[in-house]
């Protein structure tokens, strides 16, 4: 590893920690304004909806004022927005303080853009996989810590000590960035084009496997994020949890990817290539989203959640290295730029929908997710007859 690595990965386990802390939160802070189940889900969706600004922008920005300097400027805006969240007046102000929020968290191609910087070709795979093992680990750890602080029998009083967490968090991040991160990107050295999305999309459309794994990735993401939404509705409903217990259920689906990520997608795809293993992965998705209200049980939903990451970590990482392989190198950028852009629109799309399901039972979502997924089983086992066929 080449020295800026360690300190990149720094900054990213820190910021993905301050945004996961929050997760547990939102169905209880939420319903301390008096939200509805598809409120609740829009104030998952609001923060996806300015991450599809803030890639844009905050990539293109990086290239003319360097990476550094905008990783300091995103995690301190962020800092600040997880401040006014803490205070918001109300729900129409906290969903758009989760948009700015979003926006300043929309850095992830930034952090890769690093790697990329810093690292030849043969060794990106390697390096990308640290930068997962960083998002897990602050993925894992962030909502522990937003449950463990929370008192929500404090009313909205009770959320803002996990929240200020977020806000140092994300300050931590930020000054770090600004003491110990190196730049690896000369600002004013040329900015990259705005994404072409229409030509991607013509491209798209053009190819078979493309099609099939980008409407693989926008349902199975839509479902992930959903059920991420309506976990703490639904558990609320069937067990009395509290801010506490979903918390560190989200420590466990955090700690379930890492380890599915670092130690069984390599041996996984070494020996069965990346089709299968999304079959595989949709296969598990099934299971663990159909069974909770089917069981019913505390320890059951806990597992289930952590099966639902563990499937969604084998599916979604390598659909994407199947888009990546498939797309040649001329339009990788405007190609990866549209199922970036696709990912986040289901995440902005889907939960707010399931949330009105929940209204209607809150079992329906749970049930509804798994079909659409077993839609998907399909349109998977076509891909791998069509890597079949290539081969």
């Amino acid at each position: 590893m080449k020295p800026p690595l360690p300190f990149l990965l720094v900054t990213v386990f820190l910021n993905i920690a301050g945004f996961s802390l929050i997760l547990p939160l939102l169905p209880f802070y939420g319903t301390e304004f008096g939200a509805s189940s598809f409120a609740v889900a829009c104030l998952f969706a609001a923060y996806s909806l300015g991450n599809i600004g803030g890639e844009i922008f905050w990539g293109r920005r990086s290239d003319a004022m360097g990476r550094r300097s905008v990783l300091i400027m995103t995690t301190a805006g962020a800092a600040l927005s997880y401040v006014a969240f803490a205070f918001a007046p109300g729900l129409i102000a906290a969903i758009l303080i989760r948009i700015v929020s979003g926006f300043f968290g929309g850095t992830l191609g930034v952090c890769q853009s690093v790697i990329a910087d810093i690292t030849p070709p043969e060794s990106r795979a390697k390096n990308m996989g640290y930068f997962g093992a960083a998002f897990n680990l602050g993925f894992a750890l962030g909502p522990a810590i937003g449950g463990l602080l929370a008192s929500p029998e404090a009313g909205l009083e009770g959320f803002r000590a996990p929240i200020f967490a977020a806000a140092a968090l994300a300050a931590a991040a930020s000054l770090w960035a600004a003491l110990a991160l190196p730049e690896t990107r000369a600002g004013g050295s040329g900015v990259r084009p705005a994404p072409s999305y229409g030509e991607a999309f013509a491209f798209v459309r053009s190819q078979p496997m493309l099609k099939s794994l980008f409407l693989i990735a926008f349902c199975g993401i839509a479902a992930f994020g959903s059920m991420e939404a309506i976990f703490g509705l639904w558990t609320q409903a069937n067990f009395n949890w509290s801010a506490h217990e979903v918390g560190l259920t989200f420590l466990a689906v955090g700690g379930t990817g890492l380890l599915v990520q670092t130690l069984l997608i390599g041996p996984l795809v070494q020996r069965y290539g990346e089709a299968r293993v999304i079959v595989g992965g949709l296969c598990i998705l099934i299971l663990a989203i159909a069974l909770p209200p089917i069981i019913r049980l505390p320890v059951a939903s806990v597992v289930l959640m952590a099966l639902m990451m563990a499937g969604h970590s084998l599916t979604f990482p390598n659909a994407g290295a199947l888009v990546s392989r498939t797309t040649p190198p001329d339009r990788q950028g405007s190609v990866m730029g549209l199922s970036m852009a696709s990912n986040a629109l289901s995440r902005i799309v889907a939960p707010p929908l399931f949330g009105l399901l929940f209204g209607i039972s809150a079992d329906l979502p749970y049930y509804v997710c798994a079909l659409m997924i077993a839609a998907m089983l399909p349109v998977a086992l076509g891909v791998v007859r069509l890597r079949e066929s290539q081969a």
